[in-house]
């Protein structure tokens, strides 16, 4: 059963769409944005967010914060002109329901989206406050890019793809350079995490640990 986060500050629309999908979901509702983290928002497999709620509303929440969510996010509301619509996509929507909505419409749409999400999933990684982005190559701390060479991306790639897993130098450097690399896996390894380490401090992160007289691993719990 995938796991859905519903948003929205009108209680009785919230126990409608609760009692519409429990059956075949794990729904969870908030009446607003003030209690929930992203990172709680990202233990979810779809996020369903109203737009026009009193503390903040939907749209500015998104584009502060889409970098950050990895889950698609559809939004409900009142709002159907096309300026709106091209707003909430514009800030990173995946889909748009204008209330009033059919539930049935409704349940084929997250169907649609958890479908796609299964697809690409594997595509995206987010440990603590650091997300990457295998597609576009690219890893970030909150909203912002860390300027890594091709080199320590793929070091960062590998070891993020298997948290907590220790590699050695050699390991590392035969899954980075292959078999025929030319170099020393001892210094070019432990050269290239040196300024991994130096790039990713400047954001006071530190997930790269040594495991001494084994080598390293990325921390899940950073």
């Amino acid at each position: 059963m995938a796991k859905i986060l519903v948003i929205d500050d009108d209680t009785s629309l919230l126990q409608l769409i609760k009692n519409a999908l429990e059956n075949d979901h794990n729904i969870t509702t908030y009446t607003g944005l003030s209690n929930v983290s992203v990172r709680d928002i990202n233990t979810h497999d779809l996020l369903i967010l109203d737009v026009m709620m009193p503390e903040l509303d939907g749209f500015t929440f998104l584009k502060e914060k889409r970098r950050e969510i990895d889950i698609p996010v559809l939004f409900l509301t009142a709002k159907n002109f096309e300026q709106d619509l091209v707003e909430g996509f514009s800030v990173g929507a995946d889909d748009y329901m204008i209330k009033p909505f059919s539930i049935k419409e409704l349940r084929y749409r997250i169907m649609a989206h958890l479908r796609r999400e299964n697809r690409t999933k594997s595509n995206l990684i987010h440990i603590g406050n650091i997300f990457c982005d295998f597609t576009a190559r690219k890893i970030y701390v909150n909203e912002a890019e860390i300027n890594l060479t091709s080199t320590e991306y793929e070091i960062c790639s590998l070891l993020m793809r298997n948290p907590n897993r220790v590699f050695t130098k050699d390991e590392i450097y035969e899954k980075i350079f292959g078999f025929d690399g030319m170099g020393d896996a001892e210094t070019t390894i432990r050269e290239r995490i040196k300024e991994i380490r130096k790039k990713f401090k400047g954001y006071q992160e530190e997930p790269i640990k040594t495991i001494w007289g084994v080598g390293y691993q990325w921390e899940k719990n950073q």
